[in-house]
């Protein structure tokens, strides 16, 4: 079965100046232990109903959240720090793992809708939920890693691209126009904006770069739920128009692609690439709407 999938991406993908990434294989998932508050889904991996509407947060929800967001985004970046030729993805799942516990916190990703793994680490061609595995980086590779926790009843998200080693000219603008265009997005947020803000300040990026924008994958409200309203486009829209109110708080997670917006979900239920196995790159924040404006609650590089 892997040996098929090889060939027919192999068969598909001319020969590249980047690895073309598919299945690879998954170890076992790691635990958790007694002490660390567990969402509901850590056993069933199944989450709970999200909110019928989006919801304000109350100040004590927003403190709770803010911690977790600065947990998320210290985590991440120090898996950044671990980004280089010759590490697995799952060497990183495995550190991020022992970070997220030692700071007292659930991997969010561990088992929700049975997910094997701490983090998503997505590799070139993968624009998203990427299974960490024994593949080794390459040098030139483009990785996105996800991080989220649980933590004090609340959920903490973020993502972040970078190159592995020495990487073309193409590869580094497509890394840099995927953050560009999710800070130009927060920057149109605000009390009183409407969310087609975002696609349309993303939209212009990406045009701009020459990139494409996945349509498949969005933002989302985010609180003591991992994922609620309100969904955030990140193209272009005139439909996304409810009005950012502070107290809101969400993510939004935009995916750059050097080809076209179509994508492929591989055997795994997990894996999104893309259909022609060009590269893609993520930005991640989580975002509260205040009175004066925005607050990013997941700093991080």
């Amino acid at each position: 079965m892997l040996a098929s999938l090889r060939a027919r991406l192999s068969l598909r993908c001319p020969s590249r100046l980047y690895s073309v990434v598919g299945i690879d294989p998954v170890t076992e998932g790691l635990t958790v232990p007694s002490g660390i508050i567990l969402p509901s889904y850590h056993k069933n991996g199944i989450p709970p109903a999200r909110p019928h509407s989006i919801d304000i947060k109350g100040e004590t929800e927003i403190g709770k959240m803010r911690e977790a967001g600065h947990i998320t985004g210290g985590i991440l970046d120090r898996v950044l720090d671990m980004v280089q030729e010759g590490v697995s993805t799952d060497e990183l799942d495995k550190f991020a793992h022992s970070e997220i516990i030692a700071a007292g916190a659930y991997p969010a990703p561990l088992n929700y809708r049975a997910f094997p793994k701490s983090i998503c680490t997505s590799v070139n061609n993968v624009l998203c939920h990427g299974i960490p595995n024994t593949r080794k980086l390459r040098g030139g590779d483009i990785i996105s890693i996800d991080v989220s926790i649980y933590y004090k009843g609340v959920f903490g998200d973020c993502c972040s691209s970078v190159a592995v080693g020495e990487i073309d000219v193409a590869g580094h603008w497509l890394i840099t126009a995927a953050k560009k265009a999710t800070l130009a997005a927060i920057d149109e947020c605000g009390p009183g904006s409407r969310f087609n803000v975002i696609g349309n300040a993303i939209g212009t990026v990406a045009k701009e770069k020459g990139f494409t924008i996945s349509k498949e994958f969005i933002g989302h409200g985010i609180g003591s739920y991992f994922h609620g309203l309100p969904e955030v486009y990140h193209y272009p829209n005139v439909t996304n128009r409810d009005v950012m109110r502070p107290g809101m708080v969400f993510t939004i997670e935009p995916i750059l692609m050097e080809g076209r917006d179509a994508m492929v979900i591989l055997s795994d239920g997990w894996t999104a690439v893309s259909a022609d196995c060009k590269r893609a790159a993520q930005f991640e924040h989580t975002v509260l709407i205040t009175r004066g404006g925005t607050e990013i609650l997941s700093p991080h590089r």
